[in-house]
This record gives C-alpha cells, sequence and structure tokens, in this order.
C-alpha cells in the first residue's frame, strides 16, 4: 500500500513538472505553441525555417563574430605597438 502511495505521488509530481516545465518553454518563447489538431513537417518551425537552416545560420554568425573579434583585436595590438614605439 505504501509503494503505491509512492508511485502515485511520484506520476503526480512528475505531471505537475512537466506542465510547468513547457509553460515556461511556451513564456520563453522556446516552443512555439500550436492550435490543437495543426501538425507541422518534422523538422520545421512555425516560421517554417528547419534545425539544419537555424544551424548553419548560427554557425555562420558565430565564424562573423569571430572574425570580427580577430579583426578588432589585431587592430587594438597594432595600435598598441605604434604608442609604445
Amino acid at each position: 500500500m505504501r509503494a503505491v502511495f509512492g508511485v502515485v505521488s511520484l506520476l503526480v509530481v512528475l505531471a505537475i513538472v512537466g506542465v510547468v516545465a513547457s509553460k515556461q518553454l511556451r513564456a520563453g518563447g522556446q516552443v512555439p505553441a500550436m492550435a490543437p489538431g495543426t501538425t507541422a513537417s518534422p523538422g520545421a518551425d512555425a516560421g517554417g525555417v528547419n534545425a539544419r537552416d537555424q544551424a548553419q545560420q548560427l554557425q555562420q554568425k558565430a565564424r562573423d563574430d569571430v572574425a570580427k573579434a580577430l579583426e578588432q583585436g589585431a587592430q587594438n595590438n597594432a595600435r598598441s605597438e605604434e604608442a609604445s614605439q
């Protein structure tokens, strides 16, 4: 009897945590809310951009940011060398 209550209470807590987590993700804009009965194509979000395109865009942005940071660092080094001479 005690084990049954333990399992049932564990399932209730798990359901509550799942509901709260899904509400938090939707509130943060991480998971697009969909109307009941609608389906999205696999790998595509509400905007029509699939995960592969998003990953490529993110990688390109990271490359651009790193290149920009390296250029700024090189400029800062050149300025500091000129100032020390």
